[in-house]
């Protein structure tokens, strides 16, 4: 349960922000086609920094729920030994504490005003999404079975969020990138909640499968070549569901916002005034 409720609150997270990424990115590009700029975060009117906390918040308490809460680790072990039964969890600690260290020096630049940062900023985040990537791909969690599948998945996610954080720095005016991006975001999140909920629930392990208890880890178990390569394909299509349902409310998302916001753009010009206040809280 501990590690069901982890995985849905660290996707939560990434989905969220990445919504709240693809309002504000569609917004600006709205009100603003021609000066188009998409700034490596957003900042908000109640807590400028809003944005980072939450991620910073939030991967402070993965880390400490992958730790020690919940798993016993024993931190006091003299001779710094990692049982190969909590590699996973110093692995999963390892992407919290990247996305930590993206969120706490993109506000330590901000507060700077660094001249180079926008490009750090976004090489920041690059590193942390490579880094997951790098961790997801050679995971010592099981390579063959159902779980693997997941994982393989969500590392084409995280090539897309990893190749277009890279190009926005070369690109920063490019609407595509910043709106494939956010998405690509949002799916990550979505996709870590799903592969929690169809992991460890037993009610949602395909018919031909279990949950098997494994060195002190809830892995799934298939009877069977022909139970595996069904759950499998059942993975395969999920995967294809949400990604067509995260296009279709992306772009169903921008139509809407881009109307909501021409109009506006419409009536502000007729009045001879533009609202700038959003440009100039976000570089």
């Amino acid at each position: 349960m501990t590690k069901l409720f982890g995985h849905v609150a660290l996707g939560f997270t990434f989905s969220s922000l990445g919504l709240w990424r693809l309002f504000n990115n569609i917004k600006l590009h709205s009100l603003h086609p021609n000066s188009f700029t998409s700034p490596p975060w957003f900042p908000s009117k109640i807590i400028r920094h809003i944005e980072l906390f939450s991620l910073m918040a939030v991967s402070s308490i993965f880390i400490a729920s992958e730790l020690y809460w919940g798993f016993g680790i024993p931190l006091h072990n003299s001779d710094l030994i990692i049982p190969l039964n909590h590699v996973r969890h110093f692995e999963h600690a390892t992407i919290s504490l990247n996305f930590f260290t993206y969120a706490a020096f993109a506000i330590i630049l901000d507060k700077f005003g660094s001249k180079a940062q926008y490009a750090l900023t976004l090489f920041l985040k690059a590193i942390a999404f490579g880094q997951e990537l790098l961790l997801i791909h050679f995971h010592s969690a099981d390579q063959k079975g159902v779980e693997s599948l997941y994982h393989l998945l969500l590392q084409i996610i995280l090539l897309v969020s990893l190749i277009t954080t890279l190009m926005t720095i070369g690109s920063p005016q490019n609407f595509l990138l910043s709106f494939v991006r956010s998405t690509s975001i949002t799916f990550n999140g979505v996709w870590l909640i799903v592969t929690s909920f169809m992991l460890w629930t037993p009610a949602l392990i395909p018919k031909g499968c279990f949950i098997n208890l494994e060195e002190e880890h809830q892995v799934v178990r298939c009877l069977g070549d022909e139970a595996l390569l069904r759950a499998k394909s059942l993975v395969n299509l999920q995967f294809s569901w949400f990604f067509i349902a995260i296009t279709v409310f992306s772009v169903s998302f921008y139509s809407v916002l881009d109307k909501i916001y021409d109009e506006k753009l419409d009536y502000s010009t007729l009045s001879g005034k533009e609202d700038d206040s959003f440009l100039s809280e976000a570089y």
